[in-house]
């Protein structure tokens, strides 16, 4: 039988499109009066945004609900909602949000060949090894080399039109090179450049992420301002040599970071120096002070220090540029992923 309690079960469960929370729990049914003669009910609901798409969406649900039901009419009158709830429940979406999307962690530099993506790779197993879900993304559309360096021979697979990362060593990994044949070279132009990176982080299914490592093109020129500017908000590691000259350019690279609004997180000094495994001797093949000197100039810390050395190759488990958990230099990577875990707090 209708009545005004049982018209009131029936639309209380509806959830507000605008702030995805029921009826019920906003305490939106202001008023609901029944006629039983003229089988029609008046409801008035607060909502946040009047005159809003989203209120005429609940209209439309709550109108075609009750005439599922029996109702013959329904007029409908709106109020708004508290200003200070809006904002409250907006926050808590946003901090939700927040909490379930993964941490983007950019690797730059200012110039190639400093081992920008060797240090991508080892963070990122090193950040699987500790136990955080960590993805892969080899946004360096013309130099990519991440799939070589971990040893990775299989190619991503769509499902529902959703691109599937491939998992190695714990990590899932998407780059260019799975979509090109016998590494030929990349010839395309910005605007194209744009639309595989968009689909890299919008069709790709990461699943359920805490970290995503974004290997970026180096230098400073128009296509790493492009990558930068299209990146969400992400912190930023910057990548150099002790060389004076290394870290001059890196300081431009730190530079783009602050004006593209990243965070930068700290500084890694690759081939810090060379120690020898027969004297135990240090060598600075590179000079000297210039990882802390830009990591002064950009006021952040030192993340690390790291030697030369090559891993040691395992050739039933190949991946040429991954460091061991036992070995010297993959203990400096989970040393500096971990101080990189403590910075973000995730």
């Amino acid at each position: 039988m209708l009545n005004a309690e049982a018209i009131e079960r029936m639309i209380e469960q509806i959830t507000d499109p605008f702030l995805h929370k029921t009826l019920l729990e906003l305490n939106s049914i202001k008023d609901l009066k029944w006629d039983a003669e003229k089988s029609h009910v008046s409801i008035k609901l607060a909502v946040a945004e009047m005159g809003s798409p989203a209120q005429m969406e609940l209209q439309q649900e709550v109108v075609s609900i009750l005439k599922q039901n029996g109702v013959q009419t329904v007029g409908m009158r709106f109020t708004e909602l508290s200003s200070t709830l809006v904002r409250e429940i907006q926050a808590e979406h946003a901090e939700m949000e927040n909490k379930n999307s993964p941490t983007y962690i950019a690797v730059a530099s200012g110039k190639g060949g400093v081992g920008k993506s060797t240090v991508s790779v080892n963070l990122a197993v090193s950040m699987a090894r500790l136990g955080k879900k960590v993805g892969l993304l080899d946004a360096d559309i013309y130099g990519f080399s991440v799939p070589d360096m971990m040893g990775i021979t299989k190619r991503p697979e769509v499902v529902n039109d959703r691109i599937i990362p491939v998992e190695r060593l714990g990590v899932q990994v998407i780059s260019m090179g799975f979509f090109v044949e016998d590494n030929a070279p990349i010839i395309w132009r910005g605007p194209m450049l744009g639309k595989m990176l968009t689909s890299f982080l919008q069709e790709v299914e990461w699943g359920d992420l805490d970290y995503l490592i974004l290997d970026l093109p180096p230098g400073t020129g128009d296509i790493a301002l492009d990558v930068h500017t299209m990146l969400p908000s992400s912190k930023e590691i910057i990548v150099t040599t002790p060389h004076p000259t290394a870290a001059f350019v890196a300081a431009r690279a730190g530079a783009m970071a602050i004006k593209t609004e990243h965070e930068i997180l700290g500084v890694i000094e690759n081939m810090s120096y060379f120690e020898s495994k027969l004297t135990g001797e240090k060598e600075y093949v590179f000079g000297q002070g210039g990882g802390k000197k830009l990591a002064e100039d950009l006021q952040t810390s030192m993340l690390g220090q790291l030697p030369l050395g090559q891993p040691d190759w395992d050739k039933n488990d190949f991946a040429p540029s991954v460091y061991g958990q036992e070995h010297v230099i993959g203990d400096i990577y989970i040393k500096i992923a971990e101080k990189v875990i403590q910075k973000v707090g995730k």
